[in-house]
């Protein structure tokens, strides 16, 4: 569509999600310099509708951020109280010590939140400030200078028809043109996948890691919740078959978030993530605790794994990846906001720093070297061996050797140096063939739900009358490579029913169905697909999950 003229506006940093980065980085510029024009543009109906986290704050962020955050009244309430490990057998469970785990692990000082409800009171004080923000404004493409750098984004663009031509209410958006442009779009970002790729951006470390997290909100009994628990989990439903782990935290006004995360580097293509977290549930130690209580929302992301050494370099002409745009998630910890706010007031220094030099456009050196050098990086270096002995060699692997390195790094140095990934997720899969199916338990509608029920709670939206946000590079791939090679991946790794393959009445021979009105924008299957046939793009700003409280 490069025929289209479009309108621009020309500001000193252009800011692409209205995250923990994005927010962080908006407020720094304004807090150095308040004549600095900032926008953020948020592909949400709201900041914080497309927000899902955990999540236990750790407040270091916050604190390096705006000091006074409690007199501000930040909606950090509810701090952790008790903090247990349990490894999970289908009808027991054993205790963890949190004794023998090193330091980094203890939540003391914490705080059990909704991320979405810390982004809306963080867009609260970016305003206040005079940051300019515009939710409903999906960025659909990266502008680029004569000279190659990043220049800016086209957002707000709408009503273009299913078959790709502009409607009779097109809008063409705008252009918004920055010295410099942050992306904090969260987990496998569109423009920040793009980026990554024609700087090479991620030429000089390992493959990034991804895990899928899905989360339920659920109101409970009274005499059953126990406001500022953190309970973690491993082991049972998934055994051998995948990785991964649940949360079970106790927030304020009898509400518990209860969460489950799969890795996705599985080789088993029968897995089925959401299946198995329903299945979860129906453990005597869950099912006790959530019997008689309601669900209240529902929701599910991607999480980058990789951690230290899959980092990309983090700055680039023109601008800078924040957060989980490049990966600042903490494994172990299962915490990354506190790293995602950390980069985006190191980003907005080093731009505010180029920009009192009189630079512009340039590659943010300083920024990429206070990432991996500065508190991220050690956050980060600690505990960067954790993910990979987990996939190669398993949960007790990761458990006894991972342990033990952490606390070595904890005194500053590893015998195991830093151990390699391997494989990407999509390599990961093997054939069906190689493995047998798995029997999960039908939902009971009580504990457990189907996923298009579930997926209601989600409040997801898309208008049908735009092409599908989900493309395929090859149409014939899903019916004539995966459902003979691999039993149809993508109707099971989904967590929202977005694909299925459905039988034809007059040939009988299959169909692919991309449901895309469905869809949480998790980004699951553009990294899972076993030929990285998906691209996710995406739709019309507003378009997607709403997520209140998550």
């Amino acid at each position: 569509m490069s025929e289209i003229t479009r309108e621009a506006m020309e500001y000193d940093v252009v800011i692409v999600g209205a995250g923990p980065a994005g927010l962080s980085a908006a407020i720094r510029l304004k807090q150095l310099d308040p004549e600095r024009s900032v926008v953020v543009l948020e592909k949400g109906s709201e900041v914080g509708a497309h927000i899902l986290s955990g999540a236990v704050l750790d407040p270091v962020g916050l604190d390096a951020l705006i000091p006074d955050w409690k007199d501000k009244g930040a909606p950090l309430k509810t701090a952790v109280k008790s903090d247990k490990f349990f490894y999970m057998g289908e009808s027991g469970k054993v205790g963890i010590p949190t004794g023998l785990m090193p330091p980094l692990m203890n939540n003391h000082g914490n705080y059990i939140v909704s991320m979405g409800n810390v982004c809306r009171w963080m867009a609260e004080q970016a305003e206040e400030l005079g940051v300019e923000i515009f939710p409903g404004m999906a960025c659909s493409e990266l502008v680029y200078a004569e000279d190659g750098s990043v220049k800016g984004v086209v957002a707000g663009e709408f009503g273009i028809s299913p078959d790709g031509t502009k409607g009779d209410g097109y809008e063409p958006g705008m252009e918004l043109h920055g010295k410099y442009v942050l992306l904090g779009e969260g987990v496998r970002g569109s423009l920040s996948k793009q980026v990554i790729e024609k700087f090479a951006l991620d030429s000089g470390s390992d493959v990034q890691k991804y895990g899928l997290g899905m989360k339920e909100l659920w109101e409970i009994d009274p005499e059953k919740h126990k406001e500022g628990s953190v309970v973690h989990t491993m082991g049972w439903p998934l055994g051998k078959t995948a990785g991964g782990g649940s949360f079970i935290y106790h927030l304020d006004n009898n509400q518990v978030y209860v969460g489950f995360v799969v890795h996705l580097g599985y080789e088993n293509p029968h897995v089925n993530p959401y299946l198995a977290f329903q299945q979860f549930k129906h453990h005597p130690y869950v099912k006790e605790l959530l019997t008689g209580g309601k669900r209240i929302s529902y929701g599910a992301r991607a999480i980058t794994e990789g951690g230290y050494q899959s980092l990309p370099k983090t700055a680039f002409p023109g601008g800078a990846l924040l957060g989980c745009a490049a990966g600042m998630v903490n494994v172990p910890r299962i915490k990354g906001n506190h790293n995602a706010m950390l980069s985006g007031k190191a980003a907005a220094e080093a731009a505010h720093a180029a920009l009192e030099a009189g630079r512009a456009s340039d590659t943010l050196e300083t920024y990429d070297t206070e990432v991996r050098e500065g508190a991220i990086g050690k956050d980060l270096k600690k505990v960067r061996n954790v993910k990979p002995l987990w996939s190669k060699y398993g949960l007790t692997a990761s458990l006894a050797v991972g342990g033990f390195d952490m606390w070595c790094n904890t005194a500053g140095f590893s015998l195991l140096g830093t151990l390699k990934h391997g494989k990407t997720d999509a390599a990961a899969t093997q054939p069906a063939s190689r493995h047998k199916p798995i029997d999960y338990p039908k939902p009971d509608g009580k504990i457990s739900f189907d996923r298009l029920t579930n997926v209601s709670f989600a409040n997801t939206n898309h208008d049908e009358n735009q092409p599908a946000h989900l493309k395929l590079k090859d149409a014939a791939v899903p019916v004539e490579v995966n459902l003979p090679k691999y039993a149809g991946p993508s109707q099971r790794y989904c967590p929202a029913g977005v694909y299925e393959f459905v039988k034809d009445d007059k040939t009988g021979e299959d169909r692919f169905v991309i449901n895309f009105q469905n869809c949480v924008h998790c980004k699951t299957c553009d990294i899972k697909d076993p030929h990285q046939n998906i691209v996710w793009t995406t739709p019309q700003g507003g378009d997607g999950p709403n997520y209140p409280n998550m």
